[in-house]
């Protein structure tokens, strides 16, 4: 069995595209929209092509129609790009995301998997990374063979106590300094991080047809070309 894993799309079409793997089900573990500006064809792959998916912390946010009022970098960003998610998306669209579950237990032959975007914890917020600490304490009562998590856009693969953690990093917007679309493969219980390189400046185009705001704009191809998130003191609003 042949299992593709993604996360962390944020409306990033031709980075979704690029991944063109043969699989028996697809599992995707949240944050369909914002940063990106092609929500609508992510959203609609993944309700044509996920097995089974989760629902977000971006995702969750345009569903309940959550502002953000960050003023500098990535939450400047979010702020920005949610509005245009939020345009963007019907009401049907903008439901689909809202009935997402924020976790989900899947078994798929013999092995048993949990899907959350970010740990069972907190579903939804919490940021881990590969801390084997931070998991043991994580993954008690956590009945799972495998738990497939994102929100860090960080790739790993940590085995503690005896289950595997699974992030298969950022389809749309990788922070690790590499700009190629990240995802997983499992494959027998074999787990294979991957990466693709996809048509950037595709999405650059359709960046600047938007009609997020020029500092937005900068921002937000500097971000995708270059592969991380660290754009804080990049431009700051009003400059």
């Amino acid at each position: 069995m042949r299992i593709l894993l993604l996360a962390d799309i944020h409306g990033n079409w031709p980075a979704l595209q690029a991944i063109q793997e043969q699989y028996d089900f697809c599992l995707f573990v949240g944050d369909l929209v914002d940063y990106g500006p092609q929500p609508r064809e992510c959203l609609h792959w993944v309700r044509r092509h996920a097995f089974f998916s989760v629902r977000g912390n971006h995702d969750h946010a345009v569903a309940q129609r959550a502002a953000t009022n960050g003023r500098n970098g990535l939450k400047y960003l979010t702020h920005i790009t949610r509005q245009l998610s939020s345009q963007l998306l019907n009401s049907e669209e903008i439901r689909f995301l809202a009935q997402q579950p924020v976790s989900r237990y899947v078994t798929l032959g013999d092995a048993r998997f949990l899907l959350v975007h970010g740990t069972p914890r907190d579903p939804l917020d919490e940021y881990a990374p590969a801390d084997a600490e931070l998991w043991t304490r994580r993954l008690a009562g956590v009945d799972a063979d495998f738990v497939v998590v994102g929100h860090t856009h960080l790739p790993y693969v940590l085995t503690v106590a005896g289950r595997t953690v699974i992030n298969p990093g950022s389809v749309g917007q990788p922070r690790d300094g590499d700009p190629r679309a990240s995802y997983a493969i499992w494959q027998d219980g074999r787990i294979e991080l991957k990466r693709v390189a996809y048509d950037v400046e595709a999405l650059v185009q359709q960046i600047h047809k938007s009609p997020l705001p020029e500092q937005a704009k900068r921002m937000s191809i500097e971000v995708f070309r270059t592969g991380t998130g660290n754009v804080a003191e990049l431009i700051q609003p009003g400059r």
